[in-house]
């Protein structure tokens, strides 16, 4: 009998033997690929800022190229965690067919009038295949995890992070052509597609026998996993909107201080904050599975939600101290991101992982919508104050859930018993 034979003989039912190259060289390659394939939706800001500048067109319209592959994302994973998709297929070939199909929908975008119904529609098809990268990759990653699933989880923000900061450098530039970018964005999906079959499967992986749905279910009815996730949605409803809403801030600032080129500055220090969580989320993956996954997402969260509070109160302050502020929130507000990622990977059952990991980035994201569109009314009312101060509400409670989480008893399974 040979090793493969052997070693597919004694292992768990439902389980997947190794497949594919190593650990390093496999992991090495799924962040290339999740960051070539999220490129079309990191493109979706930077047309709209290009866009903008270029041609004619109502701000419901320009807003709606952002908004659709939001929307289409939160069907694409409603979906998924219905069929059970990212647990009953292998991850590498979903990931495949949704990058390519994006890739090619984003690629029809280069040769069509900027704006439009048809338009609309190819982001909401684009957002909806994010389902089958983004909460995939990171099932796929959590197949090699062993002792390090924070750090593994962790690396694979990190580099969406950095992919997330790129519009902002994309629209200090000038004279770039929305249509260039769409193009770019559509060649590194079909890449991404086309490399990702070279990544091996973890030998963690187990594989749902069935459709069952009453899997995403267990989001909300396992005490566990439902601490877990409200302290995810508390990180999500500061996260994108300060993301969303920092750049528009820092260049009223600059310009009330008489900066010189304040949209500039602003969108430069904008692309740096969020760059440097890169840093946080590799930082606090390698700290959680050390030190605890309720430990560093508290302190990341309790970080973040003072940088949201104390950053209103410094409209038009000197621009080192916007800057020390500024990069300290964007580190702090990532760091913790991937750890709740990880923790329903440590916490659900083998074969629902995929799935669960789908219904959390779906009601993040979901809660996303809620707090970027409620910025501009609050800000409105209450001046940047009120509005950031609304933001740090999120994390504030998040930590209340992952305190509360500590003391459940399944918590014993967070980073090897650190919880």
């Amino acid at each position: 009998m040979s090793d493969d034979t052997l070693s597919e003989s004694t292992a768990p039912a439902g389980s997947v033997a190794r497949q594919g190259p190593g650990k390093a060289i496999s992991l090495a390659i799924l962040l290339l690929c999740e960051v070539a394939a999220m490129s079309v939706w990191f493109s979706s800001a930077s047309v709209v800022a290009l866009i903008r500048h270029s041609v004619p067109a109502a701000p419901r319209q320009i807003a709606l190229l952002t908004s659709a592959v939001q929307a289409g994302f939160v069907a694409g994973t409603v979906l998924s965690a219905l069929l059970s998709l990212a647990d009953r297929y292998d991850p590498r070939r979903l990931f495949m067919a949704s990058a390519l199909v994006a890739g090619a929908a984003t690629g029809l975008l280069a040769c069509l009038p900027p704006v439009g119904i048809v338009v609309v529609c190819l982001r909401l098809l684009t957002g909806m295949c994010m389902a089958g990268v983004y909460p995939v990759g990171m099932r796929l990653a959590a197949t090699w995890a062993k002792g390090d699933l924070g750090l593994l989880i962790g690396l694979l923000v990190g580099a969406l992070t950095l992919g997330s900061a790129s519009p902002h450098l994309l629209a200090a530039a000038q004279g770039l052509d929305w249509r260039l970018v769409y193009g770019v964005a559509a060649l590194c999906a079909a890449a991404s597609g086309a490399l990702i079959l070279c990544a091996g499967v973890g030998p963690n992986l187990v594989r749902a026998p069935r459709i069952d749905y009453g899997k995403a279910a267990q989001a909300w009815r396992q005490p566990a996993l439902r601490l877990v996730n409200l302290g995810y949605l508390g990180h999500m409803w500061e996260l994108y909107a300060m993301w969303a809403w920092l750049a528009v801030f820092l260049r009223q600032s600059f310009a009330a201080t008489g900066l010189p080129n304040a949209r500039t500055a602003a969108e430069v220090l904008t692309f740096c904050a969020i760059a440097a969580g890169a840093l946080g989320a590799w930082l606090g993956g390698w700290l959680a599975d050390r030190l605890g996954r309720t430990t560093v997402t508290t302190g990341a969260m309790a970080t973040s939600a003072c940088c949201a509070a104390a950053m209103g109160w410094l409209f038009a302050a000197p621009a080192p101290v916007l800057v020390v502020v500024a990069l300290l929130w964007g580190i702090s507000v990532i760091a913790d991101s991937a750890q709740f990622s990880a923790s329903v990977a440590e916490l659900a059952e083998p074969a629902s992982i995929g799935t669960l990991l789908t219904v959390q980035t779906c009601a993040g994201f979901l809660l996303t919508t809620v707090s970027i569109q409620l910025m501009p009314a609050v800000v409105g009312k209450l001046g940047w104050q009120g509005g950031f101060g609304m933001l740090a509400l999120g994390p504030a409670l998040g930590c209340i859930a992952m305190q509360r989480l500590r003391r459940q008893p399944q918590a014993i399974r967070l980073a090897g018993g650190k919880r």
